[in-house]
């Protein structure tokens, strides 16, 4: 099993150095800031080595578990990438994601399925033949991986020219992709509140509502900023904060459910929310208790009906 590892990894690795902000040439401002979104991916990548080199539920979950609270999240996504890519190019044996996530990824749900993003994008072909896996409702996580992928490392013909990803055919995945991009754009943008408005601003204004909602999870899950920056953010978001707040509400239930609480999401979600992250991410589990997950508009019926929670009433 070593031996196997230790080949698979040569052949499907990926360098920690392609995560790094000087590589991605992100314009950063603050080195506290270079340190965690740096750990972000540093973490992600340990993840997806780890699955790679021994694939086996239990071997992952005992090695990922070892992880800090604040990154855990990060290394699950990275092994659900793993997994993927080896159910894939491997397909004598197509099991090892449905089975993490029966066992030890089953917490990580969310990360683990946005790590499957990771891995369709790395592959050039069609997006939508490989979603038929997944439960409906999980598969719009898919294509956020998917566009997270694409704004972190192919940053410009989507900030600048706005095109639409390629591998897609169109319909609610273009809507899903945009919500990757928008977690992408906190990292891309170096979590610098008048990049990210800018950036979303030269979008056409349909997309965002969808943009916004990724950027409100990015940096409620992720953290790394201070109450007066989480402000600014709500404030540049203007008509679009309640998916802000649909965003972090989904930070919030991403890390309840697998236990990996931090105390800056609790902060996040009294300023994007005005809830408490119990309070956030109860509210998920009452909207998703009403829905059938294999409905494959149920997925947009859990995040608007989370927005319609968070528009202000008017006096």
């Amino acid at each position: 099993m070593k031996f196997l590892g230790s080949i698979r990894r040569r052949v499907f690795g990926i360098s920690p150095a392609e995560t790094t902000i000087s590589k991605r040439g992100f314009q950063v401002d603050h080195p506290a800031i270079v340190e965690r979104l740096e750990s972000v991916g540093r973490f992600f990548v340990l993840g997806y080595h780890e699955a790679m080199i021994d694939p086996k539920p239990e071997a992952i979950g005992q090695r990922l578990d070892a992880v800090e609270d604040l990154y855990r999240g990060f290394a699950y996504e990275g092994a659900g990438m793993a997994l993927t890519l080896l159910d894939i190019l491997t397909p004598w044996n197509r099991k090892r994601f449905d089975n993490f996530l029966a066992g030890a990824g089953d917490g990580h749900l969310y990360m683990v399925h946005v790590g499957a993003g990771w891995a369709l994008a790395r592959l050039a072909r069609r997006i939508e033949p490989h979603l038929e896996r997944y439960v409906p409702i999980w598969r719009p996580l898919v294509i956020d991986g998917y566009g997270f992928h694409e704004g972190y490392f192919k940053g410009t013909p989507y900030y600048r020219d706005h095109i639409r990803p390629k591998k897609l055919q169109g319909g609610y995945g273009y809507r899903a992709f945009d919500q990757g991009l928008g977690r992408a754009c906190w990292f891309v943008c170096g979590t610098n509140v008048a990049r990210v408005h800018d950036t979303i601003s030269g979008f056409a204004p349909e997309r965002h509502g969808d943009l916004w909602g990724g950027v409100g999870l990015a940096a409620t899950y992720a953290g790394g900023v201070d109450e007066g920056t989480l402000l600014t953010l709500r404030d540049a978001a203007g008509d679009h904060a309640a998916w802000l707040g649909q965003g972090a509400a989904f930070a919030a239930k991403a890390r309840q459910r697998a236990a990996n609480p931090v105390p800056h999401v609790e902060v996040a979600c009294r300023i994007l929310c005005s809830r408490g992250v119990h309070e956030a991410a109860a509210l998920t589990d009452s909207i998703l208790a009403d829905l059938d997950f294999h409905d494959s508009n149920a997925y947009e019926t859990w995040r608007t009906r989370l927005r319609d929670a968070f528009v202000p009433v008017p006096i």
